[in-house]
């Protein structure tokens, strides 16, 4: 039973990370669009449950929008994954160049070399400066 646990927590270990290289940078809009949603949301709940769900999708909408026109565009990156799949992954905090190899976890895009090095010193019981 003991031998089961480890392998499942071996596979979903491996299955959280995915090496990928950089594309191209793209932007994102998705602190715009679940701030105008929550906003158009309880402008729209004045009508009720339908109004509500109207006025969530119109929010959303114009608030991706808004914060695009403004200029505060998060940045996401577009990757390829080792499968040969596309997709859009966030990075707000780093910066990444045009055919960098990055591991994505989850919705975010992170520095392969710098995972790896990670990992190696924090099996080892050395002090690293």
């Amino acid at each position: 039973m003991k031998k089961l646990g480890t392998l499942a927590l071996t596979l979903l270990a491996a299955g959280s990370a995915h090496a990928a290289e950089v594309l191209e940078e793209t932007k994102d809009h998705t602190t715009g669009k679940s701030v105008g949603g929550m906003n158009g949301m309880m402008i729209g709940a004045i009508g009720g449950p339908i109004g509500m769900l109207i006025g969530a999708g119109i929010g959303a909408l114009f608030g991706g929008e808004a914060q695009e026109a403004a200029g505060l565009s998060d940045r996401a990156y577009k990757v390829r994954t080792a499968d040969g799949k596309e997709k859009v992954v966030r990075s707000p905090a780093q910066e990444f160049a045009v055919g960098d190899k990055v591991e994505t976890r989850g919705n975010r895009v992170h520095d392969a070399a710098e995972l790896a090095d990670n990992r190696l010193y924090d099996s080892a019981y050395s002090y690293r400066e």
